[in-house]
Formats: C-alpha cells, structure tokens, sequence
C-alpha cells in the first residue's frame, strides 16, 4: 500500500514525492451539530448499530463521538434551540447549508507538530496544539472557509468502545438518558426519521 500511495503522490506532484508529506490516517471525526443529543444516540447506536465510544463536554455543549471504524468517528456537539432539516442528499438547497468541521486523523504528535509547521510555512493562520484529553488537535481553514482540524487519538484510538465506567471518555457528568439505558443493557426506544 505504501507503494501505491508513493506512486499517487508522485503522479499527483509531477515528480517526486514532498518531504514531509502528512500521512493521513482517515476522516478522523465528522462534526456535526444536534439539537437532541438523547434522539440522537437512539438513532447512531439503535438505528445505525454504530458505537458510542466517547461523552464529553466542551464547554456548555455536549460533545458526542460514535465511531464509523477503527479510530474513526462521527461526533455531534448539542446546541440547545440548533435548527434542523433535510434534504435529498446531493441535490441543492435554497438554505444555507453549514457543518461545524472535519477533523483528518494522524498518527501521533510528531506528525502533528509536521503538519502545523507546514501549515506555518505556506502562510497559513493555523492554532496551537490543543488538548482535549482523549485527542490533540491543531485548526485551521481550507480555501473555501471550510473549518479544518487535524487529530491524534492520545489513548488507543483503534480499540475504541462503549465503556461508561471510563472518566477519560465518558466524561459528561451529566450524559442523556439513552447512555443510561445503553449502560443498562439497551435501548428503551429509537427515533424514526422520513424521507422528504
């Protein structure tokens, strides 16, 4: 694989590959916005069957993770009074359409300290490494506006699970009633959702 990726990066550069190329590890989570965190574990763990791996807070809002596959996730921050629809995916809308962010997964801290500095280097505005305990991120910008953030799992981001018995992941003090009837043994309902 390690051949075929060199390969692409050459073809894609007409030469040979950057030095320091980050070596991205996947979509490390995809940050969405709920106004219902409750409905919102009943349809990612009961409806999709995708794991609850973390339950933070950042700041007043919660901060949700359920993970797509080995240390990558899906995560819904809940802010209270967010308004909600839907469209058919891929066609246009007359709304305004907006996601928090995009987190891309690294392998460790070297690799994003690498990537800050490459982000220095070509004159983009990029933060300081920011640790939010169980990941360590950096932010910036694409062209377009588009929030950016680059992670690294600081605990063992390939054996993710659903442990509530963990204060490091499941930090909330204050979690939904779903995470109590999932550390119960289950759901007691799921939502429904229709087409439009």
């Amino acid at each position: 694989m390690a051949t075929v990726r060199q390969d692409c990066q050459t073809e894609a550069m007409g030469g040979a590959p950057e030095p320091n190329t980050p070596d991205w590890r996947g979509v490390h989570h995809l940050a969405m916005v709920t106004p219902d965190m409750d409905a919102t574990v009943r349809f990612y763990v009961g409806v999709l069957g995708m794991p609850l791996v973390a339950t933070l807070r950042a700041g007043p809002m919660r901060h949700y993770f359920f993970e797509l596959g080995p240390g990558n996730t899906i995560a819904f921050f809940e802010v209270t009074g967010a308004e909600t629809f839907s469209k058919p995916a891929g066609a246009p809308s007359a709304r305004a359409i907006q996601f928090d962010h995009v987190s891309f997964g690294l392998h460790d801290e070297a690799a994003l300290i690498a990537l800050q500095q490459r982000l220095v280097a070509a004159d983009c505005e990029v933060t300081r490494v920011v640790d939010h305990s169980i990941l360590r991120s950096i932010y910036f910008h694409d062209p377009n506006g588009i929030a950016l953030e680059a992670s690294w799992w600081t605990i063992d981001g390939q054996a993710l699970s659903f442990e509530p018995d963990d204060p490091q992941l499941f930090a909330d003090p204050d979690p939904v009633p779903a995470v109590t009837e999932l550390a119960g043994g289950g759901l007691q309902s799921t939502p429904t959702t229709r087409l439009r």
